[in-house]
């Protein structure tokens, strides 16, 4: 760069960055999902940011995604190392651009190591070459939980999942939603019943999932262009738009099942969609909170069985705010053996982004601090010092105002950083062990002891 050319320091486009308050809120995020995955014993793992390309582009597991190649560079004068820091050019390397290929890949790295069934979560970020726009980001974390087991895995690990998503979404209070629950095989299986040709079958999957997103018009226009006709499309789009309560489609599901013909495969997805609902009932989620959907299909290829989308009510067009499912080759892709695994994943980061965009959620104060106590006089500095550790303590997080300004701009400070309470010593009240306490929510200040001061902010901070 030639001397005195100015850097362009903007953030590249799709890789966010917040602020503060922003940031305070994700963490409040995380942490209130961390706690619902861990009641459920979920444990944490994080995996590496970068993995080999082969693990990624495994059997087809990269999907749509455009995937981030990583290649060093090397300065002008190491240029000769550079064989050596791309180890010989034998080793691709690239980005994860999710967080289940990588799981597989973990799991069969320390399959010794593991107990089974493994129930893991995770909450990394992860990279993907799409085009950023508004709520889309090249960078972005996800929280993710998944069981695997191996051999044969409980469907009842499949009905946890709507009671996790359900727990997570009434504690951080974003509204009424829905957990829209289906099954690839009752899919697959009326797509077999209806003669489409098997190797159409997860094309034709597919196109259905993009139902919500295109509308039923151009869903016909492309399942005609794989060669459905239009007798069997109109079955199709009659099929996936059954609606009702859940016990009124299962019932016309089961009572299907003996009608068509070869629906082992049909009347298998219904009867593991009957054992989910049961077990969501018995976990207890709200029947408001979850429906059966027969549209619903996740587009990547490795989910076998059990499908979940998550929708904000009256904000739909945020899309799917938690999705997931059931899969059965994936894991097994690097062992060679049966692994069926279930989960589900928040991309937390574009649903943060949106809610804050929608007004549904509300960033948090820049800082953590509830109290600041304020500089009055630098000779009382060693006072303001002790009575800070006392309230910390006492377990409030505090600000020591270490720069001598007008009690005037420190109040104001204290106020645009959100922090409620201020304590104030000047040298009467140095000597008789005693602060004025302000309350910038109530404008009320109030004469109070140290030894009392961190009861009075608690009792203060709950009202």
């Amino acid at each position: 760069m030639a001397k005195g050319e100015k850097i362009n320091f903007s953030t590249p486009s799709g890789f966010p960055e917040f602020l503060p308050s922003e940031k305070r809120l994700e963490s409040y995020l995380l942490d209130t999902i961390r706690k619902v995955f861990e009641s459920y014993g979920f444990t944490p793992i994080e995996t590496p940011a970068i993995e080999r390309l082969e693990v990624l582009q495994a059997k087809g597991n990269q999907g749509d995604n455009i995937i981030y190649g990583i290649d060093p560079i090397l300065p002008p004068n190491r240029q000769a190392e550079k064989d050596q820091a791309g180890e010989g050019g034998s080793e691709s390397r690239a980005l994860k651009f999710d967080q289940t290929v990588p799981l597989a890949a973990y799991i069969a790295r320390h399959l010794n190591d593991l107990t089974f069934p493994f129930a893991r979560y995770q909450m990394d970020m992860v990279f993907r070459g799409e085009r950023a726009k508004d709520g889309r980001f090249r960078q972005f974390r996800q929280c993710d939980i998944d069981v695997v087991a191996r051999r044969e895995l409980s469907l009842l690990y499949d009905a946890q999942m709507p009671a996790i998503i359900s727990e997570i979404f009434e504690a951080i209070n974003i509204g009424d939603f829905l957990i829209r629950i289906n099954n690839r095989k009752v899919l697959t299986g009326f797509f077999q019943s209806v003669g489409i040709a098997t190797e159409k079958i997860k094309t034709c999957v597919t196109i259905v999932d993009t139902l919500e997103k295109v509308g039923e018009t151009k869903v016909k226009q492309k399942l005609e262009q794989e060669g459905v006709s239009p007798e069997q499309t109109d079955k199709i789009i009659d099929f996936i738009q059954i609606d009702g309560n859940v016990d009124n489609i299962l019932s016309k599901l089961k009572h299907l099942s003996q009608s068509l013909p070869e629906s082992e495969q049909f009347t298998l997805g219904v009867t593991e969609l009957e054992t989910v609902i049961a077990g969501v009932r018995n976990l207890g989620v709200a029947e408001n909170r979850f429906n059966i959907d027969l549209s619903i299909a996740r587009g990547l290829d490795y989910y076998t069985g059990t499908v979940y989308e998550t929708t904000l009510l009256g904000h739909e067009a945020l899309g799917s705010i938690c999705s997931g499912g059931r899969y059965e080759e994936l894991v097994g892709t690097f062992l060679g053996e049966k692994m069926p695994g279930v989960g589900i994943s928040i991309g937390l980061t574009r649903l943060m982004s949106r809610l804050l965009k929608a007004g549904i959620l509300n960033a948090l104060p820049p800082t953590p601090a509830q109290v600041m106590v304020v500089n009055m006089q630098e000779d009382l500095m060693p006072t303001y010092l002790q009575v800070s550790q006392k309230l910390r303590q006492a377990g409030l997080k505090v600000v020591t105002s270490f720069d001598k300004r007008n009690l005037g701009k420190q109040l104001q400070l204290a106020d645009k950083q959100g922090i409620r309470f201020c304590v104030i010593i000047g040298s009467e009240e140095a000597t008789t062990q005693k602060s004025s306490l302000k309350d910038l929510h109530t404008r009320e200040q109030v004469e109070i002891t140290w030894d009392n001061l961190a009861e009075e902010i608690n009792k203060r901070s709950q009202s």
